[in-house]
């Protein structure tokens, strides 16, 4: 099904635009975190690649695609390299890294649940998938830099949603025999803006209903 909405060619490219910002993200948090050049790759690789990988050993899509495409795997290297060189021109374009992540977490969201469906997967176990293709990268990203995954912290702002928002727009329309180019392409926009908009307005997930305490308090409880 995947290749009945977009050529190969188109895929592949769409693919290593998404893993090349997602790369740079791991970069940046490795250079913050003050990793060596080692550090720097590892997280690149695992940010770009770890929720594909995820996905596809859930699917039985053995070996995943970033072992058999070189492509996948260098282009997180390239990423690393220039992260390496140029991490104080890279943070001041901050803003365009977001855009390009942005568009890769709806990209990733929407071929992670066709591709899910395509190895007979249900549809929610699909949109499961999808959302895990988007986001599972940078969860190891985070936990490997020793951080609360990015995701579960009530003070950043919405990434999981979009994604989830674009995995069941696509698990809707195969449910109801819609699903083309056009209305996958649809999927990938709503997820994209959302990003953008969770971005720009600082939209944030709610927290346990009627919650008193406060975070000095529950550290100072734990101690």
């Amino acid at each position: 099904m995947l290749n009945e909405l977009f050529t190969p060619s188109v895929q592949h490219a769409l693919d290593i635009v998404g893993i090349f910002v997602f790369a740079i993200s791991g970069a940046l948090l490795a250079v913050r975190k003050n990793f060596d050049v080692f550090g720097i790759a590892v997280l690149a690789e695992v940010t770009a690649l770890g929720g594909g990988i995820f996905r596809d050993v859930i699917i039985g899509a053995i070996p995943p695609a970033a072992f058999t495409d070189l492509g996948y795997f260098t282009t997180p290297l390239l990423a690393a390299g220039l992260v390496f060189f140029l991490h104080p021109h890279v943070e001041r374009i901050q803003v365009g890294v977001n855009v390009f992540d942005a568009a890769g977490l709806g990209l990733f969201c929407v071929a992670g649940t066709v591709k899910a469906y395509d190895y007979g997967l249900g549809l929610t176990s699909s949109a499961t998938l999808g959302l895990a293709t988007a986001v599972g990268g940078g969860v190891l990203r985070d936990v490997l830099a020793n951080e609360v995954p990015s995701l579960l912290r009530w003070d950043r702002d919405l990434y999981a949603v979009p994604a989830i928002v674009g995995s069941v727009m696509v698990v809707l329309c195969i449910r109801f025999d819609a699903l083309n180019a056009y209305t996958s392409t649809l999927a990938v926009v709503t997820a994209f803006v959302l990003r953008l908009l969770a971005l720009r307005y600082h939209w944030r997930a709610p927290r346990a209903y009627n919650r008193r305490s406060s975070r000095a308090e529950e550290t100072s409880s734990g101690t």
